[in-house]
């Protein structure tokens, strides 16, 4: 018996994760996100049923979120780098301010409260949605990405943003790279290995972040379930893990055979559906 749950439940919950953790992969390489927008909700989800307190529970998600991302991250980069589809000096420009910004976000995530991350999710999820759904080619922000001071503001912001959501950044960068031009194709492909960037060292900060939780919550030290370091479930990591990396390739192929409108509007609606999920959980809190 784990949180009062049967070996039978607990057999359920592993077994969706496993499947999410498919789910999560093919989104990855198709939208190249790190899957970090499927698996929050769906871990949240998880978490609940499995008793995890309220107040731990979305930063355990993101947290979570950022660990499994690292491997099917490091997959997708590779398979969309293999076609050459990524854009390696934007990587080099944004790696400095995207470190800074998800140190900023580890320490804000020590402190903050839970629903700052469902806040900071659903406007941003939404805001990228209705780009994707409804924006035309001639909403520009510029003909090509800023140089200079700019460019590391915006670095800055992906790197703070992605580790409050508990994604790989592909959803900051695939709409600024987007409103600057370029095509949906190579703003996905470089978001890979944007990625792989946030991914690590926001993992990392989360597993600091995570560490007051464990005295606030004596009787539940390892977050009960989940059995965490810090803010990372590392049962919830090991089953998704797996079925992400193999199906991130799968997901990569489907983008590239896409077409651009079509990938917009399928990351759209995909977006739109994410958010709704806490935007319910805040209106019925």
């Amino acid at each position: 018996m784990i949180s009062g749950m049967n070996l039978t439940e607990v057999g359920e919950l592993a077994a969706l994760l496993i499947v999410v953790g498919a789910i999560a992969g093919f989104f990855a390489g198709m939208f190249g996100i790190g899957g970090g927008a499927v698996l929050v909700p769906v871990l949240y989800e998880c978490f609940r049923l499995a008793g995890v307190p309220l107040e731990v529970r979305m930063p355990l998600c993101i947290g979570t979120s950022l660990a499994i991302i690292i491997p099917t991250a490091v997959s997708s980069f590779m398979a969309h780098y293999k076609r050459g589809a990524v854009d390696m000096d934007i990587l080099r420009k944004w790696g400095l301010p995207i470190l800074i910004g998800v140190i900023a976000g580890s320490v804000i995530a020590r402190y903050a409260p839970e629903k700052l991350f469902k806040y900071v999710f659903v406007v941003v999820a939404w805001s990228a949605a209705a780009r994707l759904l409804f924006g035309r080619d001639t909403w520009r922000l510029g003909e090509d990405l800023p140089k200079g001071i700019l460019m590391q503001v915006y670095g800055l912001i992906i790197g703070l943003l992605s580790t409050l959501m508990g994604i790989g950044g592909g959803l900051f960068s695939n709409l600024l790279m987007t409103f600057y031009g370029r095509t949906i194709h190579q703003s996905v492909a470089t978001s890979s290995g944007l990625a792989v960037l946030i991914a690590i060292p926001g993992a990392l900060g989360y597993i600091y972040a995570g560490w007051p939780a464990a005295a606030r919550f004596p009787d539940v030290i390892a977050l009960q379930w989940p059995f965490a370091i810090g803010f990372i479930s590392i049962i919830g990591a090991l089953l998704v893990m797996p079925t992400s990396l193999l199906v991130a390739p799968l997901g990569v192929r489907v983008a590239h055979a896409m077409s651009k409108r079509g990938l917009e509007i399928a990351f759209g609606i995909y977006l739109l559906t994410m958010g709704a999920r806490f935007f319910v959980a805040l209106v019925y809190a």
